[in-house]
């Protein structure tokens, strides 16, 4: 959905019909959003936020601190559109809440915390929201022997390359291992934290800059591990009108892509139980929900069990929208029951496809000491053989 104005965004939000669905999974058995299960206030639900938002751009409410909280207080997992009834408005959903951010940031209500974001990512040695020194990736393109041309681009993105290194380190060598033709860029972040936050000012820079860079490689297609920069690539940099030139792949994709046209084969076994979290980017914002679990059904003698909160209906791992940086003590708290609902299942492995789930979801295995092993999808194929054929 491309970039509106303020009065296209009152005249869609008005058509919520605060039925409350939006609080449910699809069958009932719980509720759904992270946000409302914490406060228990409806102003938190979905539907509530959205009334919130319309009355603010109306000018029927004031903006205040306390407003902008409950407009922060979303990890935007999108669950609220998978459930609600209204199917000409539940995918616009989630823009609603970062339309309505975008708005708090207009009028200096962002909170304190998420400027944290904007303030390093736009530093000129930073380029990421971590705080780290911006890596143009040369020092690792010599490590792994990388040209400077290549058909695809890893884009690692700054959860892996700053704080997941295990993850970036174990696709680059899986990416060697399966004879990909890829390079490296000198990559600024994706600036999918700024969307969901929504402070954009800098957004076009950074999307100019990135697109550049992979022309530049002579590459056609692009391969992240990262659920995040995958939505945004895929998804966000269309709504600020970028043609991307090239086509963009979750890590996912490539290898089951390369598993159907049989030009691997996992030789390995993997004789432990696990079970996998679905990422809010990949799975309900992006549609990608059988792929990771083809792959993991693909590893001889794995023991695959579901959560019983699975696919659309998956438990947020409490991470995202901004919440992991404003709201650190919650996010672990909605992680930690993600964590128990793997319990149920008898796993000791849980894995995912994105650094962001996996950080917070280690985060809180390792504060209440639930005894998991978290792991990327990514990393479990890097410890295995695979067979490469012609």
């Amino acid at each position: 959905m491309a970039i509106q104005e303020e009065q296209d965004w009152r005249d869609i939000i008005h058509r919520c019909f605060r039925c409350g669905y939006c609080k449910f999974t699809y069958d009932f058995i719980d509720f759904n959003c992270p946000s409302y299960k914490k406060h228990r206030f409806e102003s938190y639900s979905t539907g509530g936020r959205i009334w919130l938002i319309y009355g603010l751009m109306t000018g029927e409410l004031h903006w205040s601190p306390s407003a902008v909280n409950v407009l922060y207080s979303c990890s935007t997992c999108g669950n609220c559109m998978e459930n609600c009834r209204f199917d000409k408005f539940n995918h616009f959903i989630v823009d609603f809440i970062e339309a309505g951010r975008l708005e708090a940031v207009k009028r200096g209500f962002c909170p304190e915390k998420q400027k944290f974001l904007i303030e390093r990512i736009s530093n000129t040695k930073m380029y990421n929201p971590y705080g780290e020194n911006n890596s143009d990736n040369e020092a690792l393109k010599k490590e792994y022997n990388l040209s400077d041309k290549a058909e695809w681009v890893y884009y690692i993105g700054c959860t892996s390359n700053y704080r997941q290194r295990e993850l970036r380190d174990a696709t680059l060598r899986l990416l060697k291992k399966l004879s990909i033709n890829f390079t490296l860029i000198d990559e600024h972040c994706c600036t999918s934290p700024l969307l969901r936050t929504g402070q954009i000012e800098i957004v076009n820079e950074f999307i100019t800059h990135n697109i550049s860079k992979i022309r530049n490689s002579g590459a056609i297609k692009v391969v992240t591990s990262c659920a995040g920069c995958y939505r945004t690539f895929k998804s966000d940099y269309k709504k600020f009108g970028e043609e991307l030139g090239f086509e963009v792949y979750h890590t996912g994709e490539l290898i089951k892509t390369l598993l159907e046209e049989g030009k691997i084969t996992i030789k390995s076994k993997y004789e432990r139980i696990i079970t996998y979290h679905d990422p809010c980017h990949l799975g309900r914002h992006m549609g990608t929900y059988e792929i990771p679990r083809e792959i993991i059904n693909a590893i001889p003698d794995v023991k695959f069990v579901e959560m019983k909160r699975n696919k659309e209906n998956a438990w947020c791992c409490g991470a995202g929208g901004g919440v992991k940086i404003g709201y650190p003590d919650w996010a672990i708290e909605i992680s930690k029951e993600r964590l128990e609902e793997a319990k149920e299942t008898g796993a000791t492995v849980i894995t995912s496809m994105c650094p962001f789930c996996k950080t917070n979801l280690s985060d809180a295995n390792d504060k209440f000491n639930m005894g998991f092993e978290i792991i990327d999808l990514i990393e479990i194929l890097d410890q295995l053989e695979i067979e490469i054929k012609d």
